[in-house]
């Protein structure tokens, strides 16, 4: 029986709902802010890959500036497991875009490697991104 958790963050960028989502979901855009290449394309359905193929997965449910459902996983993952869920709910605040992401179905083996990489490789140079484009 395999080992599955749930990895819960909330974040705030200074960007607009729109942008963030637009950021996270177009290629072009999530290649600019993160530095690696990343293809696909913002429909539900449209497969997808990020960090040079190291993460691949679907997009399940998109609704601008609003909600990003996808299946996801990465080249580490453990044999037998199946994808994992992303859910990232957008939300306007006066400081910018609070995200509240709920990552589950996740191996409990890479718990840790994966939360931590959420902030070093998405949130810290997300906010980098737009603080750059405000400037």
């Amino acid at each position: 029986m395999h080992q599955l958790t749930t990895i819960k963050q909330k974040i705030t960028i200074p960007a607009t709902p729109n942008e963030v989502y637009e950021a996270l979901v177009d290629p072009q855009k999530h290649t600019a802010f993160t530095g690696s290449k990343a293809t696909g394309e913002a429909t539900v359905g449209s497969e997808f890959t990020a960090w040079d193929k190291y993460i691949s997965g679907k997009h399940i449910e998109l609704e601008k500036g609003k909600r990003i459902v996808q299946e996801w996983m990465t080249v580490a993952w453990p044999e037998g497991y199946d994808c994992s869920k992303l859910e990232l709910t957008l939300r306007a605040t006066s400081k910018g875009t609070q995200i509240t992401m709920t990552h589950s179905n996740v191996p409990l083996e890479l718990k840790e490697e994966l939360a931590e990489g959420w902030t070093e490789f998405y949130w810290t140079p997300l906010k980098a991104y737009f603080k750059k484009q405000k400037q």
